[in-house]
């Protein structure tokens, strides 16, 4: 069904479960996909911070090396899958994430894109904006939005009933 998924990766277990179900979705498919692995280096936040910082270049080298490591092995992954992938490494100083994607989308004929989200709602989604929302709104392909349960981000509530619910079943008697 989906021929070329583009999977966004940045190291956050986030990123890691959506790698983990593009794999599955393209593992269960009668005809292989093949995976197409982003890594984005944004590194603008960083220039702002570490202007006056001599070590600004070694900074940013090490934020290469770091994107071309989890691609290496996101692609070995998928090999080991027998799932074909082909990495894609961007740097970007005055551009959001979200338009790297959807460029990459675009720029790899992709017809999916699965990616995580943190969940963010409310006041933080406003302060930190949303990639992935913005992704959803503005992509010419399908776009899959997985959530890793153990995401920081996860709600009071649901934290709340899983605490719980682990203290009910570790306190209820025996008979």
């Amino acid at each position: 069904m989906f021929q070329r998924i583009l999977v966004p990766l940045d190291g956050s277990p986030t990123s890691d479960h959506g790698l983990r179900v593009a794999l599955e979705l393209a593992n269960d498919q009668k005809e292989k996909s093949r995976l197409i692995l982003l890594h984005v280096v944004d590194d603008f936040s960083m220039l702002v911070e570490m202007s006056a910082v001599a070590n600004y270049h070694e900074m940013l080298e090490g934020l290469r090396r770091y994107g071309q490591e989890l691609l290496t092995q996101a692609k070995n992954t998928a090999h080991a899958l027998g799932i074909d992938a082909e990495v894609v490494s961007r740097e970007v100083t005055q551009q959001s994430i979200a338009d790297v994607i959807l460029e990459e989308a675009r720029a790899t004929s992709c017809d999916l894109i699965v990616m995580g989200t943190h969940g963010r709602r409310g006041v933080r989604r406003l302060t930190m904006g949303s990639d992935a929302e913005q992704v959803v709104r503005s992509s010419p392909v399908p776009v899959m939005l997985v959530r890793h349960e153990d995401a920081k981000s996860a709600s009071f509530l649901s934290k709340l009933q899983t605490e719980a619910g682990a203290y009910a079943k570790s306190n209820v008697p025996i008979q």
